[in-house]
């Protein structure tokens, strides 16, 4: 119990620091702006050397944490694109058996109170995770019944080459456009069929939800690209960028 204490004291005090700092990543570390060097005209210039030296100093060991965080991090999931590629290769080799995982997992779906609407509730995959969903169950069931009616798949195979390179910001993770429009570059210079991105750190969850693709833009686009007979290759880059985790998927013929 103590070690499990100790472990959640750990995580909120990296959480609270990323927090912290948030805004400075999505600022994409704008510089700080001296306080108090014209405010009224009692200003004392020793005084305020010192504060923003202290300031200065109070960033610079938040920065070199969040670097030692993210370092960390990256270190701790570096073999992520292994690790999720042996379980989309799994399901593809024996895709009825994956169907049964996928049913045993609505156990994890959860409704919760929607905080944009004190009317309404949410439904929610909850393993470890937290992920909003869309319909729930019945997009579970109906994943699982198009495993049991799809005949097994070659496995696919990792290539550097139609790895597309990751954002540097949490502001260019979150843009739609930035990853279209890196992948319109490249596209002149390689032959990519299929790309999307995942914002979940654990390879087992991602792959299951990928497969049901319960998502609002485009259900089912994910599933059709794991699962589809004519794809050979697949590039698979992640990082994370402070507390934001992200991979891209790319796939081609």
């Amino acid at each position: 119990m103590g070690c499990q204490c100790n472990k959640k004291q750990e995580d909120e005090k990296e959480d609270e620091l990323l927090k912290k700092n948030d805004m400075e990543f999505l600022n994409d570390n704008e510089d700080n702006k001296d306080s108090g060097a014209n405010k009224n005209n009692t200003y004392d210039s020793n005084k305020g050397d010192n504060m923003g030296n202290n300031r200065d100093n109070g960033n610079r060991e938040d920065n070199e944490s969040i670097e030692r965080i993210t370092e960390e991090k990256n270190a701790k999931y570096g073999d992520y694109p292994e690790k999720i590629l042996e379980i989309i290769n799994k399901i593809r080799e024996d895709p009825a058996s994956y169907a049964e995982v996928i049913e045993d997992s609505i156990k994890n779906i959860i409704e919760e109170p929607d905080k944009d609407n004190e009317y309404k509730t949410k439904k929610v995959f909850k393993k470890k995770v937290k992920v909003a969903l869309t319909r729930g169950e019945p997009a579970f069931r109906e994943a699982a019944d198009i495993l049991r009616n799809t005949e097994p798949l070659p496995p696919l195979e990792l290539n550097s080459d139609i790895c597309i390179p990751l954002p540097e910001t949490v502001v260019e993770i979150k843009d739609p456009a930035f990853l279209k429009e890196q992948v319109k570059t490249l596209r002149e210079s390689m032959t990519i069929d299929i790309f999307f991105k995942d914002l979940i750190k654990l390879p087992e969850v991602s792959a299951l939800l990928m497969i049901v693709d319960d998502s609002v833009k485009n259900p089912g686009r994910k599933r059709n690209a794991l699962l589809n007979r004519d794809f050979k290759y697949v590039g698979i880059n992640s990082h994370f960028i402070g507390k934001n985790f992200v991979a891209y998927f790319a796939f081609s013929k």
